[in-house]
């Protein structure tokens, strides 16, 4: 008789059903490699935000950190442009022209770039054309995307809400074309007889 040798076996630790029930709850939410549908990734986090695992909120602190310094630093770009034209002495009317140029755009920026967050956009021609509005007014951008990742992943309500309604109708999709066993096997007799 040929002796198998035997795994060993890890030991337990008190915490580790958490542990164990944690890892399967990340596992559900894991991309998914049997065909349906996978996760859309997202900038700066990839597919991350799904089971808010693989150093998701060190992302999130890092990026949130890293809009802001970049928001202010911005702001001190443009406040030395503007002593440039002050400098320059091009008038006032040419002052108060790019406040007001970058004011608006920035609003502009800010509110598109928020609302991508949550919805995505019914004309994309339209997003297309806005790209240099956008551009000129990125401290409003720079600014939703802080104000953003304080609360999640820059668009992750609208990828989670999308990836979920895709997960529920191919679930729905399997289990339509593979049917129930039981009741394929309950009504092959047809209807039951009388008697």
């Amino acid at each position: 008789m040929s002796e198998h040798p035997v795994p060993p076996v890890p030991p337990v630790h008190p915490d580790q059903p958490e542990r164990s029930e944690r890892s399967a709850r990340s596992r559900s939410r894991a991309p998914r490699g049997d065909g349906g549908p996978e996760p859309e990734a997202i900038r700066f986090f990839g597919t991350t935000w799904v089971g808010h695992d693989g150093g998701y909120a060190l992302r999130r602190v890092v990026v949130a950190a890293g809009s802001l310094v970049t928001t202010v630093a911005a702001c001190f770009v443009l406040r030395f442009a503007y002593e440039g034209l002050e400098i320059a002495d091009v008038g006032a009317f040419v002052g108060v022209l790019v406040i007001a140029v970058f004011s608006v755009c920035g609003a502009i920026a800010f509110r598109r770039t928020w609302d991508g967050f949550q919805r995505r956009p019914a004309d994309p021609a339209r997003e297309e054309s806005l790209r240099s509005v956008k551009t000129i007014g990125f401290i409003g951008a720079l600014l939703a995307y802080f104000l953003r990742s304080l609360a999640e992943a820059p668009g992750e309500g609208l990828r989670r809400g999308e990836y979920e309604t895709a997960v529920a109708q191919y679930e729905r999709r399997r289990g339509a074309r593979a049917g129930n066993p039981a009741a394929r096997a309950g009504g092959k007799g047809g209807k039951p007889k009388r008697g």
